[in-house]
């Protein structure tokens, strides 16, 4: 409820756990928000959780198969947690906008704003699958 973009509100909720500062965070995911860039794509909250799934599982090894293999099942099943409570996770379905074009111009973050946006809704959704899903790999 700042004005960050969706994306930005997931990751830097996490940031401490991968030893980034909340400024990093944010700069890593500025450009997600509105759907990339907002071009209505994929949701930000869901490209945060991938940023994170990339930081939690990640490889810098581009040889290693496994560990991508790993990392690429995380992202889906962060997808498909999301999608199973929200019925997409596609930006312009959730915002229920059709094909509508935007610009790149971002929206100001108003009380009206928030108030016909499901976006922070959608942010604290998109928090709890990405903690409850570190929760169950610290139990396995």
């Amino acid at each position: 409820m700042k004005g960050y973009n969706c994306a930005q509100s997931v990751t830097a909720a996490f940031a401490d756990l991968y030893g980034l500062t909340e400024e990093q965070a944010l700069l890593a995911s500025a450009s997600f928000g509105g759907g990339m860039g907002r071009m209505r794509l994929t949701c930000g909250t869901v490209t945060g959780m991938f940023l994170l799934a990339g930081l939690e599982s990640g490889t810098t090894n581009p040889d290693d198969r496994e560990l991508k293999a790993r990392n690429y099942a995380m992202v889906r099943e962060l997808a498909e947690r999301f999608k199973a409570e929200n019925g997409s996770i596609v930006c312009s379905e959730l915002l229920q906008m059709g094909n509508k074009t935007e610009s790149a111009m971002p929206s100001e973050r108003t009380a009206a704003y928030y108030k016909k946006r499901p976006c922070p809704e959608l942010v604290r959704c998109a928090a709890r699958i990405y903690a409850q899903m570190l929760e169950e790999k610290k139990s396995v």
